[in-house]
């Protein structure tokens, strides 16, 4: 459920706090107070999309905040799945902040992107934008909402339809690879020979390469290092000035000196061991400038052997492990060629049994999207006549579809008659926009009982509706919100009487600065806001009597 919401500096919000409470939470305001920016928000909040310029002029960012108190498992768990802790008392801090043409989303103080926001939102919140009932005119967007009502137990088959599909069209492309002719097959057998044996004949080692430009720069540095090696040894010597020779005049000066003073003994023993380890020092130097002959030939046998291997790495793989993994395809596939009649028979077993597999999948799902179906029709239909369509007629046909697809081997889609005597047909066949506003809430209203998302927003719902089936709406947006929290903006005085919560947004001027607020109304403001829905710009007792009556009217429903 949200509690909360804080938005700042946000198209015209400069700054709003509004606490949502349970049931139905209404929304009302002028046309073109803001009241589509406040849904807006959130979608927005829950990884909707956010133009450049959403940022308030005179503002460095944008900051939306949302506060859930979540108690269901599976939102729970899926908190979890992304590392992200819990509040102690279950509640949830979304907030995403727009700065510069960048956001940076948070759940609880982490950092998530956004497709792990979206996958939280659609958790939390269902929205129903102003014109999403016009996704009715698409026929595939009716199974997914089957698909919606069916559940798990279709999910679950779905996806093994969709990895059924994918290995019969791997099996078709291989298929069709390996239909070649004779003369092509013996050119591509010349070819991987080819490339077989110039990979063999290179013997390749594990890190060869490696190891090989180690030994490169050693040697092709070894003249420079030659030099160096051979100052630093006549420096450390014992000959001429070399420290070795110093260092031994040194010695005989303090033997000198201990001889009339003992007590210099210390620092005698001192340069004595000093002198110790310049020797051990300048033997190993020695040793080791015989490492660094410099040898042309082998230089160049090790270019060799370097530039044969970097030639391999352009043709088969940029690491020795890849090209023989290549080495290792090429092998396999010379297999299949030199086996050409064999390999092909058990391809085709193969895609044989493949697509059986896939047309009893396909199969089991259909049989169970009927099954669903049958149970989806009749309370979508019983929805309709709640909200005042008379003698519907309301199904969902099944046509199959020329060869099996990802999603199946069906289309499917709901046809409906709403005068007497009329045949049934497609929704984009038949309905006007506010009979697929309603269309579209008797579907949510349906799927929500199903579902266990807490909160469900309905922008404009009302659009092309008034009168009594204006009456109907309302009472069924009060059955939903017994079961969920509704928030729901609206034009209509009988839906807005309704509101457990009744909130007005209002756009002011101020020092040539639009702004928009939100405030929770009490009961009076809140009949003087059906007044001025129902009244417009004349607003006279007659007309706030009405609104009184109306709200009374609500309550007596909705305690029925």
């Amino acid at each position: 459920m949200l509690l909360n919401l804080h938005v700042k500096n946000l198209a015209l919000i400069d700054e709003i706090e509004v606490d949502f409470m349970d049931h139905l939470n209404i929304m009302t305001g002028e046309t073109g107070a803001g009241k589509s920016i406040i849904i807006g928000s959130i979608n927005a909040a829950l990884g909707g999309k956010l133009s450049k310029d959403t940022v308030r002029d005179e503002s460095e960012e944008a900051l939306i905040e949302l506060l859930f108190q979540v108690d269901s498992p599976k939102v729970r768990k899926l908190i979890e799945a992304n590392g992200i802790e819990m509040m102690e008392d279950g509640q949830l801090l979304i907030s995403r902040k727009l700065s510069h043409g960048r956001s940076i989303s948070r759940v609880n103080g982490e950092t998530v992107t956004l497709s792990q926001l979206k996958e939280l939102g659609a958790c939390l919140i269902d929205i129903h934008g102003q014109h999403e009932h016009q996704s009715l005119l698409h026929k595939n967007y009716h199974l997914l909402i089957l698909d919606r009502f069916a559940g798990k137990e279709v999910l679950e088959l779905k996806e093994r339809v969709q990895i059924a599909y994918e290995e019969v069209r791997e099996l078709k492309r291989e298929w069709e690879e390996a239909s070649t002719s004779e003369e092509q097959r013996n050119r591509e057998i010349q070819f991987l020979e080819y490339e077989q044996s110039e990979i063999k004949e290179a013997k390749l080692r594990p890190n060869e390469d490696e190891e090989l430009q180690q030994q490169y720069k050693k040697m092709s540095s070894a003249r420079e290092i030659t030099e160096l090696l051979s100052t630093s040894y006549l420096m450390t010597g014992y000959e001429q000035e070399g420290a070795g020779a110093l260092i031994g005049r040194c010695i005989q000066k303090m033997a000198q000196a201990i001889s009339m003073d003992k007590d210099l003994e210390p620092l005698y023993n001192q340069i004595s061991e000093i002198d110790n380890l310049l020797n051990d020092f300048n033997r190993e130097l020695s040793d080791s400038m015989g490492d660094f002959t410099f040898d042309g030939e082998s230089l160049l046998e090790v270019e060799k052997r370097l530039d044969l291997i970097n030639g391999l790495k352009v043709k088969y793989g940029n690491t020795i492990q890849k090209i023989e993994e290549y080495y290792d395809s090429i092998t396999e596939k010379l297999e299949r060629l030199y086996h050409y009649e064999e390999y092909r028979n058990k391809l085709q077993k193969k895609l044989e049994q493949s697509e059986e597999r896939l047309l009893k999948e396909a199969q089991k799902l259909s049989e169970l999207r009927k099954q669903f179906a049958k149970e989806l029709v009749p309370k979508i239909k019983h929805a309709l006549l709640e909200l005042n369509f008379l003698d519907v007629e309301f199904d969902m046909e099944f046509e199959p579809l020329k060869e099996i697809r990802a999603n199946g081997m069906d289309e499917a889609y709901f046809v409906i008659s709403t005068n007497p005597g009329e045949k049934m047909r497609p929704l984009d066949a038949v309905a006007s926009g506010g009979e697929l506003s309603r269309i579209m809430l008797a579907i949510k209203s349906v799927l929500a009982q199903e579902d266990d998302i807490d909160t469900l927003i309905f922008d404009e719902i009302d659009v092309g509706i008034s009168g009594r089936t204006a009456q109907k709406v309302s009472e069924r947006l009060a059955v939903i919100a017994k079961k969920h929290q509704v928030l729901c903006i609206t034009h209509l005085a009988q839906i807005a009487a309704m509101a457990d919560a009744h909130y007005k947004i209002e756009k002011t001027v101020n020092e040539n600065k639009t702004t928009t607020s939100i405030c929770l109304l009490n009961d009076e403001d809140s009949i003087l806001e059906l007044a001025r829905i129902t009244g417009g710009a004349v607003i006279t007792e007659q007309v706030i009597k009405s609104a009184e009556e109306m709200k009374e009217l609500a309550k007596r429903t909705n305690v029925n």
